[in-house]
């Protein structure tokens, strides 16, 4: 992994989309190591995390092993919401990926349910 690709984040209150300040956000790598931790602002916003990624130039060819992506994990949490957990997002170089966090007041999930929001990236067909 020889280039940089970035994410960054915007949490806010399920369909009302009101921004969420101080949601704890961590990105992991597939393996769940930690890559950074943020806090969103105001705004819903965390800063922009730069994400190692591979070059673009060493996955040109269809079906090449190499990916010309990397993959990463993404959990935030804040208190009175269920939690948020998205797996396998694709960060390519030179590029910002943006995720959205859907977070759901606890006493508007079902009873039982402690998960706000699963969400599960396919990879891309390149």
């Amino acid at each position: 992994m020889s280039a940089i690709g970035y994410i960054q984040a915007h949490a806010f209150v399920s369909n009302a989309q009101i921004p969420l300040r101080n949601v704890a956000v961590v990105v992991t790598a597939p393996d769940d190591t930690a890559i950074a931790m943020r806090v969103t602002d105001r705004s819903g916003l965390i800063p922009v995390i730069e994400i190692p990624v591979p070059n673009l130039s060493e996955s040109q060819e269809p079906g090449a092993e190499e990916k010309p992506y990397a993959l990463v994990n993404m959990y935030a949490s804040r208190n009175g919401f269920g939690p948020f957990e998205s797996r396998n997002i694709q960060v390519f170089a030179g590029t910002t990926t943006f995720q959205d966090i859907k977070l759901i007041p606890l006493s508007q999930l079902p009873q039982g349910k402690e998960d706000s929001m699963n969400v599960d990236t396919p990879p891309q067909n390149l």
